[in-house]
């Protein structure tokens, strides 16, 4: 009897110890991003930060309508999309930035999936089994991830509201956070 009170006592310990790890690390980013108040500008544009701000913290989050977006600066270009990974709803504010076949691409922290800044196509490395040596190769499953369009005027940088006439995998993830946020789903 003495057995099972330890056992179950250490399993209520552990539990304790992963829901403290769970919710800390979620608070937690290895890279300086900060959530901007976005305010719509007068072409409908929305403002999301100072161009020397993103240019030095890299990257910055944003939202639009409720929506979560993320902002990165890398090499010399801005690129905006859906801060949450199509795949399973990943954080991409805190993925890092790969370069694969010459395209920058952000790696989602919690699956590995790779997604092009440019152009929002989910990567995956494939062989062709019919090749006399089959050697893996990049190649795209198609626009997967929701850009957004930049706009920079007087080191203020500005996104163009989402067009919703098309949609991308990446929207059902940002529904889900934009109406239940963090709690809406579990990793």
């Amino acid at each position: 009897m003495l057995d099972l009170i330890i056992l179950t006592l250490h399993f209520f310990i552990c539990l304790l110890i992963s829901i403290a790890i769970w919710y800390g690390l979620k608070d937690v980013d290895s890279h300086s991003s900060s959530t901007a108040g976005a305010e719509i500008g007068p072409d409908g544009l929305v403002f999301i930060g100072k161009e020397d701000d993103i240019k030095k913290s890299q990257r910055i989050t944003a939202k639009i309508d409720g929506r979560e977006i993320v902002c990165f600066y890398h090499e010399g270009k801005f690129h905006a999309l859906d801060s949450r990974c199509y795949h399973e709803g990943g954080p991409l504010c805190r993925g890092e930035i790969e370069d694969i076949d010459g395209q920058a691409c952000i790696v989602c922290p919690w699956h590995k999936f790779k997604i092009t800044l440019e152009t929002g196509e989910g990567l995956y490395e494939g062989i062709n089994p019919q090749e006399p040596s089959p050697t893996p190769k990049w190649q795209s499953k198609g626009v997967k991830q929701r850009i957004h369009k930049i706009t920079i005027d007087n080191g203020n940088v500005y996104v163009s509201p989402p067009d919703f006439s098309v949609s991308f995998d990446s929207d059902y993830y940002a529904e889900i956070y934009k109406n239940g946020g963090e709690l809406a789903i579990a990793k």
